[in-house]
């Protein structure tokens, strides 16, 4: 297997340590650089061949949302797990929009770091459990359900999609075709409006589609 290679971008030293001797004890990948703000991050990336990074969000010089966002288009095969203290949606929103794959919260651990790896190498989205469903319980006092009409299907593919499950495992844990998740998933995206994935968790979570 190939190896994983990794970059950290925080203005912490000592959380960037922390984090490093945490993801040196995952198999197969190496962290082969560090970055305290977005303009050390495109140093290390033009002499290096990065796999994934993870970012901070709140840094000086240049912040996790802009380095996200350039990093991205200068480098549409790299993949960026943002990393944050901070549980709110419109920190979620930002860096979604910027182009992560995945959202972390900075108290988070080994073997979610290494679920998180591994989704984001899949092409999937991974987005902190604890996080999700703080946000859930939160949103549960102050919203109002949306008037929108989904199946007992559709609901339950949306509930998968929430709970971080790939089109795959959705079809294997409903006994449905592929084809036929990628049915629901198209019709929950044109029924919400949402862009992707990362939007229409928030949406389901935000307007009380789903129980988590």
């Amino acid at each position: 297997m190939e190896i994983i290679t990794l970059v950290i971008v925080d203005d912490h030293i000592i959380f960037r340590k922390g984090l490093r001797a945490v993801l040196d004890e995952i198999t197969n990948t190496k962290v082969i650089g560090e970055a305290s703000n977005g303009h050390e991050l495109f140093d290390i990336l033009k002499k290096n061949e990065v796999d994934i990074v993870f970012m901070d969000i709140k840094m000086p010089v240049m912040d996790g949302i802009e380095a996200t966002k350039k990093a991205r288009e200068k480098y549409p095969d790299l993949k960026i797990i943002a990393l944050t203290m901070h549980e709110e949606i419109g920190y979620f929103n930002k860096m979604i929009d910027a182009g992560a794959n995945g959202f972390l919260l900075k108290k988070t651990t080994k073997d979610e770091l290494e679920k998180a790896i591994k989704k984001v190498m899949m092409d999937d989205n991974y987005f902190s459990e604890e996080f999700i469903s703080n946000i859930s319980k939160h949103q549960l006092s102050k919203s109002k359900k949306t008037d929108i009409k989904l199946s007992d299907r559709e609901l339950e593919v949306l509930e998968l999609i929430c709970k971080g499950s790939s089109n795959p495992e959705i079809s294997k844990y409903l006994g449905i075709s592929q084809r036929t998740v990628d049915g629901h998933r198209s019709r929950l995206f044109e029924k919400t409006g949402a862009k992707n994935a990362p939007n229409l968790v928030m949406f389901a979570i935000k307007n009380r589609l789903v129980k988590l």
